[in-house]
């Protein structure tokens, strides 16, 4: 089988877990096919085709992504499949099906109807994205979701879309990778205290991950919990502002609160959660949410809110605490206040109780191994690409 991957983010440039699972896709479907092509956006790098997102030039965001989109279908090669991952990719995984005449697989890594915020980060490009994802997923021979909770969301989002074209296949973990670290040299660095509790979030800075209501959260941690905010690549300058007035009431509250802006490398990044007691993820709105399955790999408990498909990776009372967050009720005050503290309870109850945060990790860490291995998804993902060449009709 020949394949081509069209994507947005590919190593080593990547920000968000659309490039992790793209960066593994690729790895491990290579021993399973004739040729994996990979067509990206941004600097050239080893292993792909890379189109820069210049045109044209000056226009708004989307746009250039549009015609960067045009660029990457005209550079596919003859294949059977192709492949494209987020909206930013698409467009170009539809053209290139019409041009090869070959079967159009999309991954659903989000949905552009629930993250209604980035209309402030591309404003009318916004409307381009959506239209762009749904008339993508629409004309798909076949549509991944990456959870339960996805592929519900994608029916309920497009409700012409066959239901009968859209496959679960979650994200996975390379538990090679990710495992626990003794190494507590960048943690030493960074003037974490090893004796006492650390809980850390890792995340764009962007209302998807909810960190505002995790600063906030923080206020009512104990006295003695450090925090570790591994957090940068805001959307916009206006939830920069709003996180760094959150930031700086929180600073003045709390003397243990570390801000780290720059990515730190995955060798440090595993040496830092495997050394948190509690690794924190009150995302507001999670297709699945890699980052708690890279915490859950190096054998750290996780608190999570229980949107999307994140109950399908963290179990409650088993690898570590869900706390409820209601979307419907995002505009009322108390309501979010509420999440925030009960967020904070359930941190405070792992930080104090250090044996059963411990026993969390534990079982995080098997459960990444026996339910989220990236063999298994590689094989489920071209079991989705020999179905979809068996029903594709040429048009």
């Amino acid at each position: 089988m020949r394949v081509s991957i069209l994507t947005r983010e590919y190593p080593p440039y990547i920000y968000g877990g659309a490039g992790v699972h793209v960066g593994q896709l690729v790895e491990h479907l290579k021993p399973r096919c004739e040729l994996v092509d990979v067509q990206c956006m941004g600097e050239p790098r080893p292993g792909a085709t890379a189109h820069p997102e210049t045109f044209p030039d000056g226009a708004n965001a989307a746009l250039r992504v549009m015609g960067t989109d045009v660029a990457m279908a005209a550079a596919v090669p003859e294949v059977d499949v192709v492949h494209s991952h987020t909206w930013y990719a698409n467009l170009a995984g539809l053209l290139a099906g019409k041009m090869g005449n070959v079967p159009h697989v999309v991954t659903s890594h989000s949905l552009e109807p629930h993250r209604p915020w980035k209309a402030e980060q591309l404003q009318g490009g916004y409307r381009v994205s959506s239209w762009a994802e749904k008339t993508a997923f629409l004309d798909a021979t076949a549509v991944i979701a990456v959870s339960d909770g996805m592929r519900h969301d994608v029916l309920a989002s497009y409700t012409d879309l066959d239901p009968d074209k859209v496959f679960v296949v979650r994200n996975g973990i390379d538990t090679n990778d990710f495992y626990p670290d003794d190494d507590t040299a960048k943690l030493t660095q960074l003037g974490i205290d090893l004796k006492r509790p650390l809980v850390v979030f890792v995340g764009r800075i962007t209302r998807q991950k909810g960190l505002v209501h995790l600063v906030r959260a923080a206020q009512h941690f104990d006295e003695s919990t450090q925090l570790l905010l591994l957090a940068g690549a805001p959307d916009t300058p206006e939830i920069e502002q709003e996180f760094t007035e959150a930031f700086s009431a929180l600073k003045a509250a709390r003397s243990s609160v570390t801000w780290v802006v720059d990515m730190v490398p995955r060798v440090d990044l595993r040496r830092i959660l495997t050394h948190a007691t509690v690794f924190a993820c009150p995302s507001i709105y999670e297709p699945l949410g890699i980052v708690n399955l890279e915490a859950m790999a190096c054998q750290t408990a996780v608190v999570a809110s229980d949107v999307g498909g994140i109950p399908e990776v963290v179990v409650d009372g088993v690898t570590g605490r869900l706390v409820h967050y209601d979307p419907d009720q995002a505009d009322d005050p108390a309501v979010v206040r509420q999440f925030e503290q009960e967020f904070a309870e359930a941190v405070n109850s792992l930080t104090r109780d250090p044996a059963t945060a411990a026993a969390y990790g534990k079982a995080g860490r098997q459960r990444c191994i026996d339910e989220f291995s990236w063999d298994t998804i590689a094989d489920q993902t071209i079991k989705v690409y020999r179905q979809a060449i068996e029903t594709f009709s040429p048009r």
